[in-house]
């Protein structure tokens, strides 16, 4: 293991000093590994647990429908916007300095989330609280790249996972609960203000225990490349989430095909720029293992976006659940989430792309399963009868989050880990904005907004198929990451 630098002067290395063997040196590792997965932790959770507050917040506030979908949207896309450059930033003025700033906003923009008393100004905020977790977060994958080495790293990205998988299932039951206990009389708010106290610990810890670190050639940001890569992201990004409620319009197919002609413009710049401190380092994608990681980690977004969303009406809608018991179901998920994450954490990288391989073949299988359990039991499925069938599924998407993060970064430089988390955050969003895309092709074409239950049920049965495609194709695409990762000897 690598062990962090404890004081507060920035280092002009990207090599973080070493003393083996130190007792503090090794409690402030794991200090700072936990600062930066709880980071990790407060933006899944916002991501997801605003959603069952939504209903209430919109009595509360009298927001539209539109204003609703901004509270979600606004986040979203904003955060898909900085994080490139949020990555790239760290590279070049210090990782721990940018994480502190991305915390700093986040926390910041919570408390304002939290005290809003219109529609606008809760909008406003989750803008700016979406630019402070863009920020924030390249900091983590790349935090972990640069302090960890060997077992210990593949350790800490089995964590990483695993706090990726739970806190995806668990934003949406923490919501409902905060939401319904009404906590002093606050209804919807204690959803955004659990951030403040979280994150001023986050902010406080990680000024004392995080690593400083830098790009040993820190260059000035590539403002053109910034400018271009936004407006790509924009473009592709935005007709994506809002091309249904639409009917896809002529303009959204307009900006869609924009948006791959800027980002060929981007690619372009950044060839031109590969020596003068590109936004994106382009040599990046010569390792196989980084490119056939993104690529998988693009397919995760997109799969498992599809999968909840659509999971999530078929239990209340296909099944008659209630809240209550939809949340029970995603608690058995998370148990089986924990369970392969837990995995992948004692695995320590042993058995490279093979667990989460395993893990994909399981999902499939598991789904494979859950669709003939639907089709026969139709309407009467109970929470007890698919129980297995949950912990299992959960069980593979626990061991797939840690293990790719680990190998498809295992031979990044440690000055270019900025850029390449950014990179690899940015391909999980923008999966989840296709998935977004392609549940309203196959799921919301299917029901036309019907609660009725056997089409939600047909519908998300046609759903599993596109998911386990998807999964079929992550599964040949790690044939490009290692065998063994970096902490092995053949």
């Amino acid at each position: 293991m690598v062990s962090p630098a404890l004081g507060n002067e920035p280092q002009q290395s990207s090599e973080p000093s070493a003393q083996p063997g130190a007792p503090k040196v090794a409690l402030a590792a794991k200090i700072a590994l936990l600062v930066v997965l709880v980071a990790e932790l407060m933006n899944i959770l916002d991501s997801s647990i605003v959603l069952t507050a939504l209903p209430t917040l919109q009595e509360s506030l009298g927001a539209g429908p539109a204003a609703l979908q901004w509270v979600t949207a606004g986040y979203s896309l904003t955060i898909a916007l900085g994080l490139i450059t949020g990555g790239r930033l760290g590279d070049l003025y210090g990782r721990r300095r940018i994480f502190l700033v991305g915390t700093a906003v986040f926390t910041l923009a919570s408390l304002l989330c939290g005290l809003a008393g219109d529609p606008g100004t809760l909008i406003a905020a989750r803008i700016l609280q979406g630019g402070g977790a863009a920020v924030m977060l390249p900091q983590v994958l790349a935090t972990l790249h640069v302090t960890f080495d060997g077992e210990q790293r593949s350790k800490a990205f089995g964590l990483y996972g695993a706090v990726l998988s739970f806190g995806s299932v668990l934003g949406p039951v923490l919501g409902g609960v905060l939401t319904q206990s009404d906590l002093f009389g606050l209804g919807w708010r204690p959803v955004f203000l659990v951030n403040v106290p979280l994150g001023l610990a986050v902010f406080l810890l990680g000024r004392k225990f995080v690593q400083e670190s830098t790009a040993e050639r820190a260059q000035r940001l590539d403002l053109t490349g910034v400018l271009l890569s936004a407006l790509s992201i924009v473009l592709i990004v935005f007709p994506l989430t809002e091309g249904h409620a639409h009917g896809w319009p002529l303009w959204c197919w307009a900006m869609l095909a924009a948006g791959v002609l800027v980002l060929g413009v981007f690619a372009r710049h950044q060839q031109r720029r590969k020596d003068d401190g590109p936004l994106v380092v382009l040599s990046l994608f010569r390792d196989r293992a980084f490119s056939g990681g993104l690529s998988t980690q693009l397919l995760l977004g997109l799969s498992t976006g599809m999968f909840f969303m659509t999971w999530t009406l078929y239990l209340q809608r296909g099944l008659g659940m209630s809240v209550l018991q939809a949340a029970v179901a995603f608690v058995m998920i998370a148990l089986g989430e924990l369970a392969g994450a837990t995995v992948a954490v004692k695995a320590a990288g042993r058995f490279g792309r093979r667990l989460p391989q395993a893990g994909i073949l399981l999902v499939l299988a598991t789904m494979t399963a859950y669709g003939i359990q639907i089709v026969s039991r139709q309407g009467d499925l109970t929470l007890l009868a698919m129980t297995v069938p949950l912990l299992l599924l959960g069980l593979g998407f626990g061991a797939v989050g840690g293990p790719l993060a680990d190998m498809a970064l295992a031979k990044v430089p440690h000055e270019n880990a900025g850029s390449a988390s950014g990179l690899f955050n940015t391909s999980i969003h923008l999966g989840m904005a296709l998935g977004t895309a392609l549940t309203a092709l196959v799921f919301f074409s299917a029901t036309g907004g019907s609660t009725d239950g056997a089409l939600n049920r047909d519908a998300f049965t046609a759903v599993l198929w596109w998911v386990g495609a998807a999964f079929a194709a992550m599964w040949a695409l790690m044939f490009l990451l290692p065998t063994r990762t970096s902490n092995q000897t053949d």
